[in-house]
Order: structure tokens, then C-alpha cells, then sequence
């Protein structure tokens, strides 16, 4: 098991990833019967994973694995490195943990005299942080329980708070100096569109613009349509410019798909 929440950890039993490891005889008998080439072997865990022990269980798993298949090439040990969400969040020591690993394949390569190749899959870990979501503060509301901060945005651009739970720290850009309070932050989605619970931001004013840090991954790729709402624009800031990449969806987008039957 790894990963922060249930949803986004696959290396379990009732995970539909993989071919579990009490199948290796049958595994063994297809390769037998059919003279199939294993060139690869590939872990799949989860993400969000900080203890670099978790790899290396892993990778204890898939030597042994690999030692029945000598044909093998390559092991890949995937990803789920931990990115920072919070302020004074760790990250997957990913120095000490090729370090470990190199020695693990050292000794394995000596074992079966050859040289065997490890892939890693670290695309989250590489642009999480490059990424910003940026909204407006369209209500403040004040009610008996919280204050709410109704934002022009749902979870249609960024799911992962309504989907797992992630945590996205959240700034008001706008405004980079005052007094905090507590907030929630909604979207203005019809369902329980929430994408901060009792946060700490800086008094927030209708208009002012909040930012969402580590939108680089899963943001705008989990986007959607949903509602018929418009999704936002991209921009790319090189060297302290800023260019569009992608145009903000218009009416017609929604419609493109569709055919009309007379």
C-alpha cells in the first residue's frame, strides 16, 4: 500500500492494476506454453509516496519476480513520488533513493551477468509545482457556521479537492498583506463544490483573485464540460512573459460535437 488517499493507491489487493504476485505460476505456464518474450517488468503502487522504503519493498518484489524470467531487459519501478502541498510538506528524496536503488541493481546485474535497465515514471513530480490556478472572488457570505469565499470557478477545472480530498494551498494574489481569517471555498458547481475547508487566507474581497499552487498536474487535464461551463484559458510564463498556449473556451465549443438531425 502507498499513497495518500484510498482512491489514489493501486498496489493492493482490490486494486484492477497488475497481475497479482500469487499468480506467478500461472504467469509462468502462459510463458511456458506460449514461448512469450518477458522483456519488462512494471510496478504500479500509488502516489504520493514520501517513504522511499515503499520503492524499495517494491523493488525487492520485482527481482524476485524477475529472476523467473531471464529474458528481462528492464524494471520500472513507476512513480507516486510526493510532491509538497502544504507549507513544511516533504518530498520523495529521490537522490537517496537512486542511490539505493543503484545499489539494489548492482548487485542484482552481478547476480545474473547483465545489465538491466530501470525506468521511473516521475510526470507529476516534474510539473506539479509549475503549475497556478487563478480565480475570482465573485460572493463572501457569511453564514452561521463559516464564511464562504464563491468563487467563478468549480470543480469542472479542478477536481481533485471533490474527488480525493488533495489539498491545495490557496492565496489571495490580490491582496498579499493583511489580516487572515477562516474561509471556505466553494465553487459554483450545483453539488457540494468545495475546494477548501476552514483555510487560513488573507480577508478576501468581492473581485479579488485567489491562487491555487500545484495546478501543474491533474488540473486542467481532469477538466471538463460539466454543466455546460467554458474552461479557462492557459498561459505560459517564459522569462518573466507571459504568452497564451491554449484560448479560453467560447459558446460554439460546447456545441462542436454535436449533429443536428432534420
Amino acid at each position: 500500500m502507498a499513497g495518500g488517499n484510498y482512491k489514489i493507491s493501486t498496489g493492493h489487493v482490490d486494486s484492477k492494476f497488475g497481475i497479482s504476485i500469487h499468480q506467478m505460476r500461472h504467469i509462468e505456464r502462459v510463458v511456458q506454453s506460449t514461448g512469450l518474450h518477458v522483456k519488462g517488468l512494471h510496478l504500479h503502487t500509488g502516489s504520493e509516496i514520501k517513504d522511499i522504503d515503499i520503492f524499495l519493498n517494491g523493488l525487492d518484489v520485482m527481482l524476485d519476480i524477475a529472476r523467473h524470467f531471464p529474458q528481462v531487459e528492464f524494471l520500472d519501478l513507476g512513480s507516486g513520488f510526493k510532491v509538497p502541498y502544504k507549507e513544511g510538506d516533504g518530498s520523495t528524496d529521490v537522490e537517496l533513493l537512486g542511490q539505493k536503488v543503484g545499489e539494489a541493481f548492482a548487485k542484482y546485474d552481478k547476480e545474473m551477468g547483465k545489465k538491466h535497465q530501470i525506468w521511473f515514471e516521475p510526470g507529476k513530480f516534474l510539473v506539479s509545482e509549475s503549475g497556478y490556478f487563478v480565480v475570482k472572488a465573485n460572493l463572501i457570505k457569511q453564514t452561521t457556521a463559516t464564511v464562504f469565499i464563491g468563487v467563478d470557478s468549480g470543480f469542472n477545472h479542478l477536481i481533485r479537492p471533490m474527488f480525493y480530498e488533495a489539498y491545495h494551498r490557496v492565496e489571495n494574489i490580490s491582496r498579499p498583506a493583511g489580516d487572515e481569517r477562516i474561509y471556505t471555498v466553494v465553487g459554483n458547481i450545483c453539488e457540494t463544490d468545495t475546494f477548501a475547508w476552514d483555510r487560513k487566507i488573507i480577508e478576501t474581497h468581492e473581485g479579488d483573485l485567489l491562487c491555487f499552487y500545484n495546478a501543474g498536474a491533474y488540473g486542467f487535464e481532469m477538466s471538463s464540460n460539466f454543466n455546460s461551463r467554458l474552461r479557462p484559458a492557459e498561459v505560459m510564463v517564459i522569462d518573466g512573459k507571459a504568452q497564451l498556449i491554449r484560448k479560453r473556451d467560447e459558446y460554439e465549443d460546447l456545441l462542436r460535437g454535436q449533429i443536428t438531425v432534420i
